[in-house]
């Protein structure tokens, strides 16, 4: 990799980590941005995983930052519902060959853009932690550890779906939850990545600053602007989507 492709990484990974951490989305430009460069789209895939661990931690800080409370112990046992997940979801894509995987990560894309169109994402009454919708919860994201270990591009989309409809969080707090989760099945999926030898570690460091510095900025961004922004950001990240789909 050139030195003069370092600053477009950088920028890539800002801007990735400012829709992963407001709504979701910003793998479907990081990881095909990798493989323009030259990397393979499983290394691309992998890669990313790196910077989306920074991204997450740093997110975590930001809207601790900012007084909003993450719902406890259920965040944690999210994590650990998806940290199993993630490591089933990990050891597969690991073996995909790339052919198959770049089929998956069209549909994936094609996945992302139904969700939003679909506009699950609103809090309805009171937020719910009984039991039942604890369970529901934490089984739903073991499934979704399984996505996110495997493909992770827009699971935002539908971790905030789930929590949303099961659990009754705003938006800001499912953000959250989702980073503060992340944080379990992503750090899984880099161990298990670097493992297998999947990942280039100078590349993934060098979009890993991007991304701290993204998941920072968005996180006391989303604290402030509110809902109503929040959707507006993933409104624009699906349209840059669609477009992607449709022209490229």
């Amino acid at each position: 990799m050139s030195w003069y492709e370092y600053p477009v990484i950088i920028a890539v990974g800002f801007a990735a980590a400012f829709l992963n951490t407001v709504g979701g989305g910003g793998s479907l430009f990081s990881v095909p941005i990798l493989t323009f460069i030259g990397l393979p789209i499983t290394t691309a895939n992998a890669t990313s995983r790196v910077a989306i661990l920074f991204q997450n931690i740093f997110a975590v800080g930001g809207f601790k930052s900012k007084g909003v409370e993450l719902p406890w112990p259920y965040a944690l046992y999210l994590g650990v519902a998806s940290l199993g997940g993630g490591i089933v979801g990990s050891l597969v894509a690991s073996k995909v060959p790339d052919y198959i995987f770049q089929k998956i990560f069209v549909g994936v894309m094609l996945l992302s853009v139904v969700l939003i169109l679909y506009d699950p994402f609103k809090s309805k009454g009171e937020e719910n932690f009984s039991p039942r919708a604890q369970w529901t919860g934490a089984i739903l994201f073991f499934f979704i550890g399984i996505y996110g270990g495997f493909v992770q591009a827009g699971i935002g989309f539908i971790v905030i779906a789930v929590l949303s409809l099961v659990n009754n969080l705003s938006l800001v707090k499912s953000n959250y939850v989702k980073v503060f989760a992340a944080i379990v099945y992503t750090g899984v999926s880099v161990l298990i990545f670097a493992w297998q030898d999947k990942i280039d570690w100078s590349t993934g460091l060098i979009l890993a600053v991007g991304h701290a510095w993204g998941g920072w900025v968005a996180s006391r961004w989303s604290v402030k602007a509110g809902e109503v922004w929040i959707k507006r950001v993933m409104i624009v990240s699906v349209l840059g989507m669609a477009i992607k789909l449709w022209f490229f």
